[in-house]
């Protein structure tokens, strides 16, 4: 039966919707780029440009060909743990269920899971890890959790018509744990067998601060993550154009504008927070502290963004603060080193984010993103709110079933990669910088003559003594 012109008219609004927010999501990358590029010392800003560009073309590669499949892929028989068909898009646009826009919305978020792990294990990591790594997360291991929480046959989708863990499922809107979390734990494996940078921790395990060199590309970065979320979260929604049917006036374009507002009020109080925290326990304002506070709120609100009011969203960026802090406390004690604090912020944060949709979720919101407004329909929703135990038990089991997952994955992975040599680069390079040792020479100009411009040039320079 051919679509009425009204039904022709709202579908190219939502395809047009969904495009728009996959773009914003895109930008992102641009985001991290600047974050980390501003976040490594000078000698490294090449080789963190250059894995931020491969993150994307590779991630792009194999989410096209297994990614996407592994994720959404239903066939005849549905399957909880995995996609089954559409690989290298085969049947794609599907007249039930998929178009190339939603691929490629998923395939922003893909390559961005990937941004977040490459930032744990910078400064000290060998660019040819990186391919495996980036292919290996954004083509199978990010794929398969997607499939359990957003795939409708997934086994904690909370839409299932089949099977609802906890007669809730799991909300996790726009994937503080789908996508930050599994790059944090991802990122987490990384860094902790690699260790730490050289220099980083003293004889005696007091840690020696090495600081990005430029805080103007974190705080532009941070900005264009903002920005970007604005895609993310709301642009989570698919689309725009769906009406509730208990209200005249309120639909999903009511819910999007909400979802912006609480996505603003969440990093913007962690990143105070943030500000004063740091302040009494380092004595001085630092900006790149807030900048991390900031995403660190993003992170945690991603979760559920849709289903909050703007003052729990508050409550979230609070806490998401401390989170960070106590983590990044932590991480210094037991001389763990992440120069970017992805595994603090996003695996950290990630992890609240769940646990506070939990907590917080408001039914009447519940039901309108998870039930297209069905008047009447009864579901568990946050705690705090009266709903019962069960979304935040389904939060809970989401949160360690990605935690396993990961690290049964990505944690082997990183340490074959160790133990063939491949992993980390030799402490001369790492002295040298990754520019000079691996790429060619440095990302800025350098008027000192005796400056190497090689890594051939730098041994040579070491062995004359000068």
């Amino acid at each position: 039966m051919a679509a009425t012109w009204e039904e022709s008219v709202t579908s190219s609004i939502n395809a047009m919707y969904l495009l728009f927010s996959a773009y914003l999501v895109f930008v992102m990358q641009l985001g991290f780029a600047m974050l980390c590029a501003g976040s490594v010392r000078a000698k490294n800003a090449m080789n963190i440009m250059l894995t931020n560009v491969v993150d994307a073309v590779v991630g792009s590669l194999s989410f096209y060909l297994f990614g996407f499949a592994f994720a959404f892929g239903e066939g005849s028989n549905s399957n909880p743990f995995i996609g089954t068909n559409f690989f290298a898009l085969k049947d794609i646009p599907s007249t039930s269920s998929y178009d190339y826009s939603f691929f490629l919305f998923q395939w922003a978020f893909a390559i961005a899971v990937a941004g977040i792990t490459s930032g744990s294990i910078a400064e000290r990591t060998q660019f040819s890890a990186y391919l495996i790594y980036s292919c290996f997360l954004s083509g199978f291991v990010y794929p398969v959790v997607v499939h359990w929480v957003w795939s409708s046959s997934g086994w904690l989708n909370p839409s299932s018509t089949s099977f609802l863990l906890f007669g809730s499922g799991a909300i996790d809107f726009a994937g503080s744990g789908v996508v930050h979390l599994v790059g944090g734990i991802a990122g987490f494996w990384g860094s902790f067998i690699e260790g730490p940078r050289v220099g980083r921790f003293d004889a005696f395990g007091k840690a020696i601060p090495i600081r990005g060199h430029n805080a103007t590309l974190v705080v532009l970065g941070t900005f264009l993550l903002w920005f970007g979320w604005f895609g993310f979260n709301p642009g989570s929604f698919d689309k725009i154009l769906v009406a509730y049917p208990d209200s005249t006036d309120e639909g999903n374009w009511t819910a999007v504008g909400r979802t912006a507002v609480v996505t603003t009020l969440a990093g913007s109080t962690s990143g105070i927070i943030t500000l004063f925290g740091r302040r009494l326990l380092v004595g001085h304002w630092d900006a790149l502290d807030v900048c991390n506070g900031v995403l660190g709120g993003f992170v945690a609100i991603t979760s559920g963004c849709a289903v909050v009011e703007p003052w729990a969203a508050v409550v979230c960026g609070f806490i998401a603060a401390w989170v960070l802090i106590g983590l990044n406390m932590l991480a210094l004690k037991l001389q763990f080193d992440d120069p970017l604090e992805a595994t603090q912020l996003h695996g950290g944060c990630g992890a609240w984010g769940l646990i506070f949709t939990g907590l917080f979720a408001k039914e009447e919101f519940v039901v309108q993103a998870y039930d297209s407004g069905v008047v009447g329909t009864v579901r568990p929703y946050g705690l705090l709110m009266g709903g019962g135990w069960g979304l935040l038990g389904a939060q809970a089991v989401e949160a360690l079933v990605i935690v396993g997952w990961v690290s049964l994955t990505m944690g082997p992975l990183f340490y074959i990669l160790h133990k063939l040599n491949v992993l980390r680069i030799s402490v001369d390079e790492e002295i040298a910088g990754l520019d000079v040792s691996s790429h060619g020479g440095h990302a800025y100009v350098h008027t000192d003559e005796n400056q190497p411009r090689f890594y051939a040039d730098y041994v040579r320079m070491q062995d004359n003594g000068s």
